[in-house]
Parts: C-alpha cells; sequence; structure tokens
C-alpha cells in the first residue's frame, strides 16, 4: 500500500480538471506535508502515552526503549511523508534536486536507525548507574567507556552502510584506510598514545570520575570531573580546571586518596623535664582515652609511647587512625583528640613544653636586677669591686634569668 501511495495521488492529479495542473500539484503536496505533520502529532501523542504506561511497571528497559524510539518515530513520520511530496513534485518537474529522492530516503532511514540506537545506549547507561533504578548501580566510569566505545562502534558502521547506499565500494574505502592509517598513525602518535591512555585508564580503573587524585611526580591534584578518550579533567581544590592528556597516566604514578580505609593521626607532643615523673600515667590515660573514642578506629594500629628525650621536652608519640575518611570530619575528630590530650596533661599538673634556655655564668659574674639597677639619684649603680655585671638580651640591667637556677644570679657566697 506504502508503494502504491504515490501512484494513487498522480491518478487523482490527473483526473482532477478544476485547476491546472501546477495548483493541483502544489495543493496534493500541501496536503501531503499537512497530513504527515498531523500524523506525527498523533503518532508522538500515541507513543507518549504508552510510555506513561511503561513507567508504571517496575522494568525500566521498556521505558528506556520508548523514549528512545519516540522522537525517531516522528522523524520517521515526516522523512515518509516528505519523500511521497517530493515524488509527487517529481513526476511534474525537472529539477535535479528530486533525482535524489531514493538517495536520501535510504540514507534517512539508516540516520533514524543509528539516532535510536544511540539514544537507547544513552538510557542504558543512565540506568546502568542509576541508584534509584538499579539495585547494584555499575561503576560510571566503566559503563561510560563501554557505551562510549559502542556508540563508535555504530558510528562507523552506519557511515560504511550511507556510503555504500551512496554507490561507493566498502572494499575500497577499508583498502584506503589500511593504508592510510600508517601514515595517520605516524602524523598522530600523540593523538593515539592518548586515545590508548583513556583505554588503559579505562581498563585498569586507577581512578573515576568523582575520586580525588593526586601524583607525587606532576603537579597534579584534584577531583575528576570527565575521563575522555584524549583529555582527563581534574577539578583542582582552587577551583580551576585542570586538563591531563591520557597518555601522561601511562608514565606516572598516581595515588587514589578516596580510596583510603582510614586517616592517620601522627603528632609528637612534649612535656616540660619537670614532668617526668607523672609521665607514665600521662601516656597511660591517654592510651586509655583513645581506646574508648567512639571516632578512633581499634582494629588499626595505636601506639602512644614516650619517645625520647628532646632538646627541651619530653616527647611522646601519639599514632592512630581514624574511622572517617572525610576530610572536615577528620580534622573535627584530630581537634577533638587534641583537646583531650591536653586536658590529661593539664590534669596531671603537667605542662606542654616549649622551647627553652638557661643560662650558666662563671662564679664572681652578678646579675642586676632591676629594682637595684639603679641608685636612688637615678644613676645606673656601680659595680662592686672585683665583680662585672652581665645585661642579658643587650638591655642594661635586664633580669630576664632571675630565679632560673642559683647558679644563673652569679653572685659569690
Amino acid at each position: 500500500m506504502i508503494e502504491e501511495t504515490p501512484a494513487i495521488v498522480n491518478t487523482w492529479i490527473q483526473n482532477w480538471n478544476l485547476l491546472s495542473q501546477s495548483w493541483r500539484v502544489g495543493i496534493v503536496v500541501f496536503a501531503l506535508v499537512f497530513g504527515t505533520a498531523v500524523v506525527a502529532y498523533i503518532a508522538s501523542y500515541t507513543v507518549r502515552l504508552i510510555e506513561r504506561r511503561f513507567q508504571k511497571t517496575d522494568n525500566a528497559w521498556d521505558d528506556a526503549l520508548l523514549h528512545a524510539a519516540r522522537k525517531p518515530v516522528v522523524a520517521f513520520v515526516w522523512l515518509q511523508g516528505v519523500y511521497w511530496a517530493a515524488e509527487v513534485a517529481h513526476r511534474y518537474s525537472e529539477a535535479e534536486i528530486f533525482s535524489v529522492n531514493d538517495t536520501l530516503l535510504q540514507v534517512g532511514f539508516v540516520w533514524l536507525l543509528v539516532w535510536t540506537v544511540l539514544r537507547f545506549i544513552k538510557q542504558g547507561e543512565e540506568i546502568l548507574t542509576s541508584p534509584l533504578k538499579m539495585k547494584k548501580p555499575m561503576d560510571y566510569t566503566t559503563v561510560n567507556a563501554v557505551s562510549k566505545l559502542s556508540r563508535a562502534v555504530v558510528i562507523i558502521t552506519a557511515v560504511l552502510i550511507a556510503l555504500q547506499s551512496l554507490g561507493y565500494s566498502i572494499s575500497g574505502v577499508l583498502a584506503f584506510g589500511g593504508v592510510g592509517g600508517i601514515a595517520v598513525g605516524f602524523a598522530a602518535k600523540d593523538l593515539l598514545a592518548n586515545f590508548f591512555g583513556g583505554f588503559i585508564i579505562h581498563l585498569d580503573r586507577p581512578f573515576k570520575v568523582g575520586d580525588w587524585v593526586r601524583s607525587p611526580d606532576r603537579n597534579i591534584e584534584g577531583i575528576v570531573e570527565h575521563i575522555g578518550w584524549r583529555l582527563t579533567t581534574v577539578r583542582t581544590f582552587d577551583k580551576r580546571p585542570l586538563y591531563v592528556p591520557n597518555a601522561v597516566f601511562t608514565t606516572i604514578s598516581v595515588e587514589n586518596p578516596s580510596r583510603m580505609l582510614n586517616r592517620r593521626i601522627s603528632e609528637t607532643i612534649g612535656i616540660r623535664y619537670a614532668d617526668v615523673s607523672g609521665m607514665a600515667e600521662i601516656v597511660a590515660d591517654i592510651r586509655t582515652m583513645l581506646e574508648n573514642h567512639e571516632d578512633i578506629d581499634q582494629d588499626q594500629t595505636l601506639i602512644v609511647n614516650f619517645l625520647a628525650f628532646n632538646a627541651s621536652s619530653l616527647d611522646i608519640m601519639i599514632y592512630t587512625f581514624t574511622r572517617t575518611i572525610e576530610w572536615v570530619r577528620f580534622h573535627e575528630v584530630k581537634q577533638d583528640v587534641l583537646l583531650k590530650i591536653s586536658d590529661i596533661i593539664e590534669g596531671h599538673g603537667a605542662e606542654v613544653a616549649f622551647p627553652t634556655r638557661t643560662l650558666h655564668l662563671p662564679d664572681g659574674v652578678r646579675l642586676a636586677s632591676d629594682s637595684a639597677g639603679k641608685s636612688d639619684s637615678g644613676e645606673p649603680a656601680s659595680a662592686e669591686p672585683g665583680s662585672s655585671r652581665a645585661p642579658v638580651d643587650g638591655s642594661e640591667g635586664s633580669s630576664e634569668t632571675k630565679g632560673d637556677s642559683a647558679e644563673a644570679t652569679g653572685e659569690s657566697s
């Protein structure tokens, strides 16, 4: 019936003698285009109704198929209707443009089929990665790679079929591609290196979209936003996009902190030498606090020990792991741990050490105090015979070291 439609329309045009032939052809062409618009609207409305019915079912693939086919179905109606109108016009016109109607129809069918398949692949990609539609959603990076590869295969196949429809020999095209591929390979070796680098990323999956990555070999650190076949987009922490060629990832080391199991707290805290008697109790209380802390992972290494006699402090090593791997939450936990350690040290009457220096002066050297540094008349007091003044910090009469030790006064008995 579809093949007989142009002939039936031509019969109507020849038997309708009320108007001239050009008017009759114009009216029929207009009627065909208008009818095509009406049928296209009805087809779109019908597919929408069916799609709404299918959305009530648990199967997500029928929804994806209908959604993928809705626009191509409307385009198919337009393609067929315009083809009929062009065929009618071609019978009464000598324009060369109408001589390619059949070829355009074949290429149009191929294009509609490819469009439908590409839309279905896109819908399938969304279904497989959606936690709302799948109980166990697949990894987005893997699904995206398979989707890109599938689209490339569909497009290449469609191009070859279209070339065959246009009268070109596919075998000749393939032969040309084999010979020309060598030249293209040498000319675009960097592009091919990036392509295979992207393939390796999709195959090995050292990172995926959304991961925090960094490289000790290059100044690369940020969140992965997109993994393409040539470039990988990394959003740095200052919110700037960094475009990294995929070939780079085949030659450098890449660290993926997003896949860490815990975050580490590693601190060295020193107390004063005067508090050495309470060292054992302080260490024991800190260890007990960490063992009972709800945010500390007890299955990981936990070390709290007296570490070393340092220059100005007695050092305690704190080494443990938090349960959370979130950056902000980790620092909240670390702050809580450090504050509790500070309370434990203070509770034992000890203090956190800070760098200090003790100055020992030889016998006979006397430091003048602020009160005795001047005479009643306001003039500097004179040093006793046989003794000398040793100002501290370069200021005359300073008493910075007063009370540090008996030797520091320098007074002889």
